[in-house]
């Protein structure tokens, strides 16, 4: 097939694409490669698919949509898997307009792009913030996600909307992916576990919010890969069963699908310093700090829905996927000094 992902010089959409060449598809790589973390961990990722036949790289913004739509009429895609974004709860806080023109007018051009070129089905990254304020645990796709916390959460709540509008109207098969806290090796200097490790190997003390008392569903990267292309083989149909007078926000009477990817194991933040600081040999020196705006105390998904529709569930240990994590940052930025 051909495949368009957007966000190919991103974390998961590196990994993605990779992927995608190796089971034999052509993949159209779209990032703009913004300065939002260093823009040389996000070339080096894309050195990795460069050199793979059936890949090619366009540097562009979905916000910009004569590019977009340019592409999209060129290429005609089969599949659309869209895990570009503006990501990060606490810079939300900082820079509103970016997640307003990256994950609402950019996910609009992609969508129009999709409609209007019979793409197949389109697969898109929202986020397990869009449950916000709910507490009741594990987290499930047929739960009301009504009150966000965060501007971050309230943009991908708004890519379900969009996307389920366009399903509706348009025919458009569109599965959505809720990703919980996705880490490993070439992953996102801006993420928690990424600016411990850096801060341990130097010796500097590490700030931990909510004086630590959080948990997080911490999901290895091969995991949320696999759940990701296993989803992009099921293109969703009508749910037959779907009634308007009690409806699923999981599934629709359109072709339309939401989906947790996580572990299904929440670890509790000291807990995971603890093993960071096992696979590092140095103790941390902790800052313990207030929750901070955004945030939230737990997250735990339930991944029932992912099992019994594409049979997969995440099985990578924390400690595995630290471990993993804590060798490739050591070769490549200890390494490298």
């Amino acid at each position: 097939m051909k495949v368009l992902v957007t966000g190919a010089a991103g974390f998961i959409g590196s990994y993605v694409s990779k992927r995608l060449l190796d089971r034999g598809d052509e993949v159209i790589g779209l990032d703009n490669v913004n300065d939002y973390y260093d823009v040389n961990l996000k070339f080096d990722r894309l050195k990795h698919l460069e050199g793979q036949a059936g890949f090619n790289f366009i540097r562009c913004s979905l916000e910009d949509r004569g590019c977009i739509a340019d592409l999209f009429e060129k290429e005609k895609f089969d599949i659309v898997v869209n895990l570009a974004a503006q990501a990060g709860v606490r810079y939300s806080l900082q820079n509103p307009h970016a997640y307003i023109d990256t994950n609402i007018v950019g996910f609009l051009n992609v969508l129009e792009g999709c409609r209007n070129n019979y793409v197949k089905h389109l697969v898109f990254a929202s986020s397990s913030s869009v449950y916000g304020a709910n507490t009741k645990i594990p987290f499930s796709e047929h739960d009301s996600v009504d009150h966000p916390v965060s501007l971050y959460a309230a943009t991908k709540k708004s890519n379900e909307l969009m996307a389920h509008s366009y399903s509706h109207l348009y025919g458009l098969p569109v599965t959505g992916l809720r990703f919980f806290t996705v880490y490993g090796p070439w992953g996102r200097p801006d993420m928690a576990y990424f600016s411990f490790t850096k801060s341990i190997i130097e010796g500097k003390p590490i700030d931990i919010f909510n004086h630590g008392l959080m948990r997080r569903d911490f999901t290895y990267i091969d995991d949320i890969v696999e759940g990701v292309v296993r989803v992009v083989n099921r293109i969703p149909e009508s749910n037959q069963m779907w009634k308007s007078e009690t409806p699923d926000p999981a599934s629709s009477s359109a072709p339309y699908q939401i989906y947790n990817i996580g572990n299904n194991t929440p670890v509790e933040l000291g807990l995971f310093i603890e093993i960071l600081e096992k696979k590092l040999e140095k103790k941390s020196i902790k800052n313990f700090m207030p929750m901070q705006q955004g945030d939230v105390v737990t997250t735990f998904a339930d991944v029932d829905k992912l099992m019994v529709d594409v049979g997969f569930k995440s099985f990578t240990s924390i400690e595995e996927g630290i471990g993993r994590f804590v060798d490739w940052y050591k070769d490549y930025y200890v390494g490298a000094c």
